[in-house]
C-alpha cells in the first residue's frame, strides 16, 4: 500500500515536471488610437516579442513581406481610420517599427456556442502567441473591446461593449490573395460592428488574404458561421465550428478528419443541453477528447475563451483542466479598472511564448 502511494506521488512528481509555467499580460487602456499604439510600443520596447518575431522573420520569404502601401492606407481609411492612427503611434514609440507580418500557421480551433454564450479553444504552436490579453475603449472611433491579441493589433477572438463575440478558425493557406489577415479582420468586426448582421455584412465585403471561418454571436442568441475565403464569403447558421467549411467544401484542405472528428466530439458531448459552463468543460477539459496537446504540430489548445454577450463577461484560461479568470467588461465599461495584470497557466510544452523570457 505504501509503494503503490509512491509509486503514484512520483507519477505526480513526474507530470508536474513536464508542465512549463506559461503567462498572458493584461493591458489596458483607454483613450485615442495614436495613444493607445505609443504605449503599446513603449510596452514594447521592454518585451522580448521583438527580438523573437526578427529571429522568426529571418526564416520567411521575401514576397512575404510585399505590400502594397497605398493600396492598405486606402483599405484601412475606407474600414477604420483610426487603426491608421494607431499603427503611427506604434511606429513613433519603436521609431524603426513597421509593423510585421507573418502568415498564418497550420492550427486547428474549436467553437461552441449557446444562446448565451461562446467557447472558444485557440490552438496553435506556443512559439507565435504573444501573450496579450488586450482590454481597450477608444475615446475617438470604435467600440471597446476585450480579448487576446495576435500581431499586436489584431485580435485572435473577443467580444465587444455591444455584446457582439468573434472567434475564427483556420481551413486553409493556399490559394492566397490581396486582402487584410484574420486577426485584422476580427479587430475590425469587434471596433466598428454593432452586432451579428453587421459584421456578416462587413465579411462579406473586406478583402480575405486567406480562407477562414468566422464565428458571430451577440446578445439576441442567434450564431453564425461565416465561411470566407479571397473569392467568396457564405453565411450560414450554426453552433459548432472547426476547422473545415460546410458549404464551400472545395475551400478546404486535403485532409480534413481531424476537424471533423472534434466537430463530432463537440456535437456528441452536447446532446443533452448545457450551459456555458458544461460548455466551457467540453473544450477545455483534457478527458474530454477536444483539448489538444499536439504543439509541435502547431495544432495545440493554448487558451480556453468564453465570452457571455448578455452579461458581458469574459473568461479566460491559459491550458487544460483551468478555472478560468474572469472579466467583468461591463465593469469597464462603465469606468471600473479591472484588477488583474497577469494570467497564468500551464502547458505540456518546453518553448515559451514570444512575450516571455527563456
Amino acid at each position: 500500500m505504501v509503494y503503490a502511494s509512491c509509486v503514484c506521488f512520483m507519477m505526480f512528481i513526474e507530470e508536474i515536471h513536464t508542465m512549463k509555467k506559461y503567462y498572458s499580460d493584461v493591458i489596458q487602456f483607454k483613450g485615442n488610437h495614436y495613444d493607445f499604439g505609443f504605449r503599446q510600443g513603449e510596452l514594447l520596447k521592454d518585451s522580448p516579442i521583438l527580438k523573437r518575431r526578427e529571429k522568426q522573420w529571418k526564416t520567411r520569404r521575401k514576397r512575404d513581406f510585399i505590400i502594397d502601401e497605398k493600396e492598405a492606407i486606402g483599405l484601412f481609411s475606407n474600414y477604420h481610420p483610426p487603426m491608421l492612427d494607431e499603427l503611427q503611434g506604434l511606429a513613433d514609440a519603436l521609431r524603426e517599427f513597421g509593423g510585421y507580418y507573418l502568415e498564418y500557421v497550420k492550427s486547428g480551433c474549436s467553437i461552441l456556442t449557446g444562446p448565451e454564450f461562446m467557447v472558444r479553444n485557440y490552438d496553435s504552436h506556443p512559439r507565435y502567441y504573444e501573450g496579450r490579453y488586450v482590454i481597450y475603449q477608444p475615446t475617438d472611433e470604435g467600440y471597446a473591446t476585450i480579448g487576446p491579441s495576435m500581431q499586436i493589433t489584431g485580435r485572435t477572438d473577443g467580444m465587444n461593449e455591444k455584446g457582439l463575440a468573434m472567434g475564427y478558425n483556420f481551413i486553409n493557406r493556399v490559394r492566397r490573395g490581396d486582402g487584410f489577415l484574420c486577426n485584422m479582420i476580427g479587430r475590425l468586426v469587434l471596433e466598428t460592428c454593432a452586432n451579428v448582421e453587421e459584421a456578416i455584412h462587413l465579411l462579406k465585403e473586406i478583402p480575405h488574404r486567406t480562407t477562414f471561418s468566422y464565428v458571430l454571436t451577440d446578445p439576441h442568441g442567434e450564431t453564425y458561421v461565416v465561411e470566407a475565403s479571397p473569392r467568396k464569403v457564405i453565411a450560414r447558421r450554426s453552433n459548432v465550428s472547426t476547422n473545415h467549411f460546410e458549404v464551400l467544401t472545395e475551400e478546404n484542405r486535403n485532409r480534413t478528419g481531424e476537424s471533423i472528428r472534434r466537430k463530432k466530439e463537440i456535437e456528441h458531448q452536447r446532446e443533452h443541453g448545457m450551459d456555458v459552463s458544461e460548455a466551457y468543460q467540453i473544450l477545455n477539459n483534457e478527458e474530454r477528447d477536444v483539448f489538444s496537446n499536439k504543439y509541435d504540430a502547431s495544432a495545440g489548445t493554448i487558451h480556453t475563451s468564453a465570452y457571455l454577450p448578455r452579461e458581458g463577461k469574459a473568461l479566460f484560461a491559459i491550458g487544460g483542466n483551468r478555472v478560468p479568470v474572469i472579466f467583468d467588461f461591463n465593469r469597464y465599461v462603465a469606468g471600473k479598472e479591472l484588477y488583474v495584470t497577469q494570467i497564468k497557466g500551464l502547458l505540456e510544452y518546453h518553448e515559451p511564448f514570444v512575450n516571455m523570457d527563456e
